[in-house]
């Protein structure tokens, strides 16, 4: 793959506490402004940073951020994405949890497989700006949405791949995601499938330190999260994986629920009633609640994912299986993920130049505009997978 024009540069921004960024130099080629006698030195970096670029039409727009297509000022064939996050009076500076935490994990995280931040600056209104790869060819969601797109398992074979080294890299780095899904799964002009939205994201955590269960958009949120659990591993990001995998062997969400409850109920149905048979500690969760035993389903095991799966075959099924096991501690690693022998099999990954694709810059903006959590009131919002899971015992 050839290497970006913005590979040697550094994101021009760090984070200094909780609510305050401090810009600093960044590289490029771009003519300096003239600084006026009394700008701080800070305020000269910020201008010379923006300066840089050019600001083109709007891609979209939400009540999180506006986002523009952009190109450097000295190469107009240099196209960038330019998120501006607005500001928000309710918070310190005017900047939400949300904007602090997408710069400092993407400033820290440089892989194919994320998007690159490229460069940060403030504008005279206070708002934050994000400059990000430009990434012109949609989400995965819009291709499982778009019923004239037809691809086969080579092509998941290759998405999935994409997605799992993405994750690896952040898992390897100390950094959980916390908000897997198709549309955070944005493609690249090239085809490579690149994990945006860093919203959610959060560095693992000390063993014993909370962190808060209320992440993760929710039919893509894994079962300790919907019981309350305030302790995790990278096992709720491998969650989030195996429901993409899902949707994509399906075309639909595998399980879509209306509320927390009604999630957790459609995951009991689907796979299995949580207990500590299956499940050792899961009754001690703060939101576990107690299923009658007349009413309880039975662990599911490979030969419902077979039946369910067809299209992954025998070994994607038991991957598939290993991803979504109700124990965390179970669940595979993403590591483990990489290792599975599925991916050595035919059919092979299709080639990034052959995989299906189609024009989609309005969907990225409307990507990047969301908040953290949001889920897209398309087609399936209220298509929630009807199985009779119960003949499937």
């Amino acid at each position: 793959m050839a290497a970006s024009p913005f590979a040697s540069r550094s994101p021009s921004v760090a984070v200094t506490s909780p609510n305050t960024l401090r810009l600093k130099a960044s590289g490029g080629t771009a003519s300096k402004p003239t600084p006026m006698p009394d700008q701080e030195l800070t305020e000269q970096l910020n201008a010379e940073v923006r300066q840089k670029y050019v600001k083109d039409k709007k891609l979209g727009e939400g009540t999180y951020a506006v986002v523009y297509l952009g190109h450097l000022r000295d190469d107009p064939s240099s196209f960038v994405a330019i998120k501006k996050i607005k500001v928000n009076a309710e918070y310190k500076d005017g900047l939400t949890m949300d904007a602090i935490r997408e710069v400092k994990y993407l400033q820290e995280l440089s892989h194919p497989n994320v998007i690159a931040l490229h460069d940060v600056f403030s504008s005279k209104d206070q708002n934050l700006s994000l400059v990000l790869e430009f990434l012109p060819r949609g989400d995965l969601e819009m291709l499982i949405k778009d019923g004239d797109i037809q691809y086969g398992a080579a092509d998941i074979k290759a998405w999935m791949g994409m997605l799992a080294r993405g994750v690896w890299f952040c898992h390897e780095n100390f950094v959980l995601h916390r908000d897997i899904k198709p549309n955070n799964l944005l493609v690249a002009s090239d085809g490579e499938v690149k994990l945006a939205d860093f919203g959610l994201a959060r560095s693992f955590a000390d063993p014993y330190l909370n962190m808060t269960h209320q992440v993760i958009t929710r039919w893509y949120r894994p079962p300790e999260l919907l019981y309350g659990a305030r302790q995790y591993s990278g096992a709720v990001d491998v969650w989030s994986m195996g429901m993409v995998f899902a949707e994509l062997l399906l075309r639909v969400p595998f399980v879509a629920g209306n509320t927390d409850l009604d999630q957790t109920s459609k995951i009991c149905e689907a796979f299995g009633t949580p207990t500590e048979d299956n499940w050792p500690g899961v009754t001690q969760l703060p939101n576990y609640i107690p299923t009658d035993p007349a009413h309880r389903v039975p662990l599911q095991g490979r030969d419902f994912f077979l039946r369910q799966f067809p299209t992954a075959g025998p070994v994607g099924a038991d991957l598939l299986m290993s991803m979504c096991a109700l124990d965390p501690r179970k669940r595979s690693t993403a590591v483990q993920v990489l290792r599975h022998n599925w991916w050595t099999m035919d059919p092979q990954p299709t080639r990034n130049e052959d995989l299906p694709r189609k024009t989609g810059t309005k969907k990225m903006g409307e990507d990047l505009s969301r908040r953290g959590g949001e889920i897209d009131d398309g087609p399936f919002k209220n298509a929630a997978r009807q199985l009779d899971f119960g003949a499937m015992k």
